[in-house]
């Protein structure tokens, strides 16, 4: 749907810009305006999915958008340079194939700053979108609930009621903290706790679930293996794929409960 909008918005500039020429007494081939335009969508959504990941892997929470924003606003530089270079190379070619050759009137500096100042805008709502699609997501499932102890037999499907779900504490695999949620993870799913770590850490079993970072908790029966990172901080591979970030502070103690040393 998104795509479908863009590309609707994309043909309907490339008709402005036609018009635009013919007030001005210029003549302009609508193929010119419509490869502009079409050339700068199509990059945008082929770089979508690269951000749909780094608002999944780096999300904006209360607890954290203060420390991402830099980050954030880095990707934005880095993305923009994408979206102009791609962009260009894409009309260069189109042109050349069709016989001509494009000639950009502005130069590099001018080009790459006009367009950061429009795609800022652009990477920001898509961003915006990301994490609203996300929390929108969390409130259609409704809050989680935590049995008081797991059943004995094996395990089964968290129980749907209207609003909650029924969540054994043994099939948590992680958590993170979100605002005044924790988000667990069980199974593939992710369902919101309203409930903050401290309280949760509590009543879990210290045995099987660690505290790795002021926002996340694990079930080390999960983890999958320790990748060392910079300034003696660490990323744990989860069974699922999921990275989870481990600080500095908790990693000695992460180790020595798994039997690191």
């Amino acid at each position: 749907m998104g795509a479908g909008i863009l590309l609707v918005v994309a043909v309907a500039n490339a008709v402005v810009e036609v018009m635009d020429a013919q007030r001005r007494g210029d003549v302009l081939a609508l193929w010119e305006p419509l490869v502009w335009e079409l050339s700068s969508v199509g990059v945008i959504l082929a770089c979508l999915p690269m951000l749909w990941w780094g608002c999944r892997r780096w999300p904006l929470h209360i607890d954290t958008w203060k420390r991402r924003l830099p980050l954030y606003l880095l990707a934005s530089v880095g993305w923009s340079l994408l979206h102009v270079l791609g962009m260009m190379a894409v009309r260069k070619v189109t042109y050349l194939g069709l016989g001509t050759t494009y000639v950009d009137g502005s130069s590099w500096a001018s080009r790459l700053l006009y367009e950061y100042l429009k795609d800022v805008r652009v990477f920001f709502s898509f961003v915006a979108l990301e994490h609203f699609l996300s929390w929108f997501g969390r409130r259609r499932q409704g809050e989680a609930h935590l049995l008081a102890a797991p059943e004995d037999g094996p395990p089964v499907e968290p129980v749907q009621r209207p609003q909650n779900f029924l969540v054994a504490t043994e099939e948590v695999e992680y958590a993170q903290a979100s605002g005044n949620y924790v988000n667990l993870r069980v199974r593939g799913c992710d369902y919101p706790l309203r409930m903050t770590m401290a309280a949760l850490e509590e009543r879990l079993d210290p045995s099987v679930f660690l505290r790795c970072h002021r926002s996340w908790l694990i079930n080390r029966r999960h983890l999958r293996s320790i990748e060392p990172a910079d300034g003696g901080e660490a990323l744990l591979h989860m069974a699922d794929g999921a990275r989870v970030p481990c600080s500095r502070r908790q990693l000695p103690t992460l180790r020595q409960a798994l039997g690191g040393g």
